[in-house]
């Protein structure tokens, strides 16, 4: 019987078909490109020495070495963060440019401020964060001790009492106009050039208080020199666990903080944003990573791209009322 020309053609097709695929499957993982194959830019959105700038280091040294790639850190200071946040939005959605948003990020939204980008339309959150928690603290020579003191002090002055703040429209800043709001008394946030010059000014007696982050403060804490009176977390922090929360005083709402992230464009692909999600959690998770970020007064904490997405969308949420209640005007 001579075999059928067209069924032994149909077989050869097919033959080779299945040889083309699994030819195919075999070379795919050696000519994929894996990421990241090249460097990768990180901006900052302030200049250097800061700790923002400090954490993208730590956080890109710790990247480099995972990946053997090396993670660029850039300072793009200005506009409240407004200038690095625009040339990610720019930034071609590939993973090579990553922003470590800061949170301004969420406050200028919240304040309507006129911005050349969508912060849900043109970004991506990656995630985790990292928490700069912040403390009510005053002079060592003050009567106050507890938030009850302060805010009985506070009430009793005519004029209100003073709060020595970083700059105008940064957490510290909101944080002391929450707790003013909520414990219903009158407070004046006096603007200074970062925390340093803020406890300079309180150890001088020429405020009545910062509320602010805690690291500059620290040696003149051990001297005896200022006193923590709380922290405005929703539970204690390992920065400086002795510091008992506004809520276990009785104002569970005054909860505020600096924070740092990562952040994409929008359009990176998943399975990249999935990576760097990954990787970086892991990279913070690190046990010497995690008590060089406590040393800079910084809180590591664990959590997805939807989790981080999600914070954000509540710090906009919290703040906008507070912003036009108390009539702040940022620029």
């Amino acid at each position: 019987m001579k075999p059928d020309p067209q069924r032994r053609h149909v077989l050869k097709v097919a033959c080779n078909a299945l040889l083309f695929a699994a030819a195919s499957t075999m070379l795919t993982p050696l000519h994929a490109e894996e990421y990241p194959s090249r460097p990768v830019r990180l901006i900052s959105p302030y200049g250097p020495g800061g700790s923002n700038d400090i954490s993208a280091r730590l956080l890109g040294e710790g990247l480099s070495r995972r990946y053997k790639q090396q993670f660029v850190v850039e300072n793009k200071p200005g506009a409240g963060t407004r200038v690095a946040n625009e040339q990610l939005a720019r930034a071609t959605p590939d993973g090579y440019t990553l922003l470590w948003v800061a949170a301004p990020f969420a406050i200028n939204a919240a304040a309507g401020l006129s911005q050349h980008y969508d912060i849900h339309k043109d970004f991506v959150a990656v995630g985790p964060r990292v928490l700069g928690p912040i403390f009510l603290i005053v002079n060592a020579d003050s009567p106050v001790r507890t938030v009850a003191d302060f805010v009985r002090m506070a009430r009793e002055k005519k004029d209100g009492v003073t709060f020595a703040s970083p700059g105008i429209g940064s957490g510290p800043h909101l944080t002391a106009e929450l707790f003013a709001a909520q414990a219903k008394f009158k407070g004046l946030n006096v603007h200074y050039r970062g925390d340093s010059t803020a406890y300079t000014e309180l150890l001088a007696g020429r405020v009545d208080a910062t509320l602010t982050a805690i690291t500059t403060a620290l040696p003149f804490i051990k001297a005896g020199k200022l006193r923590v009176i709380a922290v405005s977390a929703e539970q204690r922090t390992p920065v400086y666990p002795d510091a008992p929360t506004f809520g276990e005083q009785g104002f569970p709402g005054v909860v505020g903080y600096g924070w740092f992230g990562l952040m994409a464009p929008a359009g990176t692909p998943a399975a990249v944003v999935q990576q760097l999600n990954r990787d970086a959690n892991a990279v913070l998770a690190d046990a010497q990573m995690r008590s060089k970020l406590l040393g800079l007064g910084l809180q590591p904490e664990a959590g997805d791209s939807a989790s981080f997405a999600r914070f954000i969308d509540a710090e906009v949420a919290k703040w906008g009322p507070l912003i036009r209640s108390a009539g702040i005007k940022l620029e």
